[in-house]
């Protein structure tokens, strides 16, 4: 349950030069996800051996704890924030390359007519295209395992700007030095930017325009990337960017939803390489309490047979409205050379396929 802090503190004890009418009108909420279970995989290794483990990033949806509060500043306009962290249920440790607000840490206004505007960590645009049309989301099964920049669509140093007219989403984000983090892997980039000797240096921008009704909605965005000195990823030089143009729909008819897409990747190095991820899936609320969904994901790498393709189900029996039991069948085909993991932060033999299931519980508070 989300438990609403209201700031009832006296001006003279905690903030001086506020009134106690200003401070009646803020309010701060703590949020949380702990998600976790247990998977058994084959073919982890050349020698095509599998393992039992725990899950150590995700089941459903990443686990993180919270803050986030609102001032209403009158007229409609209002001052928030938002300081989010990731974290490891399994072990305790921390997410988002060991960052203490990995997920989001921004500040911002807020108004009805104008939009929203937005400066710190924070999502960017390709993360909000994929909300509605993917089925599976950041989920252990999902398109994560495709394209691992996709879990990790924020930006550090960014200025974001969203609005909202009608049916009509608009939104941009701009960063000046889009990873801090060198802790490594796709979370932790090495990119930090804000260099004076090297202006483009880690840069990043992205952009969206989506519109939605109560049953369909469409969404296009696009998403570059540039590298800097040392940087990982392939992206070692500023002169290097990696592109992303996003277009997906969704639609309902009553209990049932379908979505889908592709996601455009041209990589531009010394030798520019060109990637198209197709995705359909469906989900179907057969009770109030038990929901089925499946996903099929397609990696096309162009002019080259290291091609790999992803089918997942999975059920979920909902015990509340906060805590859920989960179960999760996955397949990936890898052709050629390709060697992607049919599960998140695993590894699989070059060229083989792999299979995963897995059971887990999700609360959120």
């Amino acid at each position: 349950m989300k438990k609403r802090l209201l700031a009832a503190v006296s001006a003279g004890l905690c903030l001086g030069g506020l009134g106690t009418e200003a401070m009646a009108q803020s309010s701060v909420t703590i949020y949380g996800i702990i998600d976790t279970g247990v998977e058994y995989l084959n073919h982890t290794n050349a020698a095509g051996q599998g393992k039992l483990r725990t899950l150590p990033l995700t089941g459903l949806l990443p686990s993180r704890i919270g803050f986030k509060g609102v001032e209403d500043l009158g007229g409609g306009l209002r001052a928030f924030f938002n300081l989010e962290s990731g974290f490891v249920p399994t072990t305790g440790g921390m997410g988002q390359g060991n960052r203490l607000f990995g997920r989001q840490s921004n500040v911002g206004l807020m108004d009805p007519t104008w939009g929203t505007f937005t400066l710190g960590r924070q999502y960017n645009m390709t993360a909000i295209s994929l909300i509605a049309a993917d089925i599976m989301g950041p989920a252990n099964h999902g398109l994560s395992n495709m394209d691992s920049y996709l879990p990790n669509t924020r930006s550090d140093n960014a200025l974001g700007y969203m609005n909202k007219i009608g049916n009509t989403t608009v939104g941009a984000t701009y960063s000046f030095g889009r990873d801090t983090s060198a802790a490594g892997g796709p979370a932790a980039t090495n990119c930090a930017g804000e260099n004076a000797a090297d202006a483009q240096a880690c840069r990043q921008w992205t952009a969206l325009i989506k519109y939605d009704t109560a049953t369909w909605g469409v969404a296009t965005a696009y998403d570059t990337l540039r590298g800097g000195a040392g940087a990982g990823n392939l992206l070692t030089s500023s002169n290097y960017k990696d592109n992303r143009a996003s277009f997906n729909g969704w639609f309902k008819v009553g209990d049932l939803k379908i979505g889908g897409g592709l996601i455009a990747r041209h990589l531009q190095r010394a030798v520019d390489i060109n990637y198209n991820l197709w995705y359909l899936g469906a989900s179907y609320a057969l009770t109030p309490q038990w929901q089925v969904e499946g996903q099929v994901a397609h990696l096309d790498t162009r002019n080259s047979p290291d091609d790999s393709t992803l089918g997942t189900a999975r059920a979920i029996y909902f015990l509340s409205k906060r805590t859920s039991l989960y179960a999760s069948y996955a397949y990936i085909k890898n052709r050629g050379n390709a060697a992607i993991a049919v599960s998140s932060g695993s590894t699989v033999g070059v060229g083989q396929n792999q299979s995963s299931v897995m059971a887990g519980i999700r609360h959120t508070f």
